[in-house]
């Protein structure tokens, strides 16, 4: 495990057979670049780090996998932008994705195979999410295979609602002269939507066989209600297969979901597994972690 530096933020790497993973533990707990050295020399890119950016502060990059807490995607209470609803009826804000990308992290525990990292409490968090917990991040690294954990520990006196998610920028298209049209994911689902402004949901239909990377209706498309707790990229021929699955918790898969995103000529594609929909508060899809409870939400992204 090496340490280098990146802005005044200090990056560490683990290397795991073919794998090196870029990690900024104290900063967000945000993975920055995950590559894999083939056989033939070359270099595969699994998770996308724009090299370019190195004069843009580290949460505003896009690129990594950001830590998405405690709610996945913009809240709104009837209509209001980036605003929720406690039990006791207040109205309090919440920014876009949660906080967790702009808070400082403390390593708890690290070694060759991965490491733990706890948010450090702030008092100015308190107006967005005002609760006792202890929220906690967990790494493994294996040759062909990464494990992230979130975990809620409720310290208060009170229920505790979550829906965190992870906002993964996978490197698409894997290969030069290859595009996104040459690639497709395959999510089977019960229920799909498109995400609209305003927090509301579009009802779109099923397609069976997946869909192509390509397909413009994949920007803010939503896959509920799974039928496995996974998704898979590939190739068109189904080779180079990336999978995307939710191990570990105390309810797997039961409401997993996966939201598709990417912007025009990008050289990523972001599938975002989620604890549930977007806009969670509002539309009763939070988990609630008991008093002196713990929740966690584990997903494996793997080379298959």
């Amino acid at each position: 495990m090496e340490r280098v530096k990146y802005q005044n933020h200090e990056i560490r790497r683990w290397d795991v057979g073919p794998s090196t993973f870029l990690v900024s533990p104290e900063q967000g707990a945000k993975l920055l670049n995950w590559h894999v050295n083939m056989s033939d020399g070359s270099v595969r890119d699994v998770i996308h780090w724009p090299e370019e950016n190195h004069n843009l502060e580290m949460q505003k990059v896009q690129g990594g996998i950001p830590i998405l807490f405690p709610f996945a995607g913009k809240c709104y209470h009837e209509g209001r932008e980036n605003h929720w609803k406690l039990d006791s009826g207040e109205i309090v804000p919440m920014p876009l994705h949660g906080f967790a990308s702009d808070m400082s992290f403390e390593i708890r525990s690290i070694d060759v195979a991965g490491f733990e990292a706890v948010m450090v409490p702030q008092n100015e968090t308190k107006k967005f999410y005002p609760y006792e917990y202890t929220f906690s991040v967990i790494y493994h690294f294996l040759e062909l295979t990464l494990q992230i954990s979130l975990i809620l520990e409720n310290e208060g006196r009170e229920p505790i609602p979550w829906s965190a998610g992870l906002h993964p920028y996978f490197q698409v298209p894997w290969r030069k002269g290859l595009s996104l049209d040459d690639h497709q994911v395959m999510i089977k689902s019960k229920k799909s939507f498109q995400y609209m402004e305003g927090g509301m949901l579009e009802k779109k239909p099923i397609q069976e066989n997946g869909y192509s990377l390509g397909d413009k209706e994949l920007i803010n498309k939503i896959f509920y209600e799974l039928e496995y707790p996974k998704a898979e990229i590939s190739l068109l021929n189904g080779e180079e297969t990336l999978r995307i699955s939710e191990v570990g918790g105390a309810a797997v898969g039961s409401r997993l979901t996966f939201v598709t995103w990417t912007k025009t000529g990008a050289p990523y594609f972001c599938i975002e597994p989620w604890m549930s929909p977007p806009n969670a508060p509002e539309n009763n899809t939070t988990r609630l972690v008991p008093p002196s409870g713990r929740d966690e939400f584990t997903i494996e992204i793997e080379l298959v």
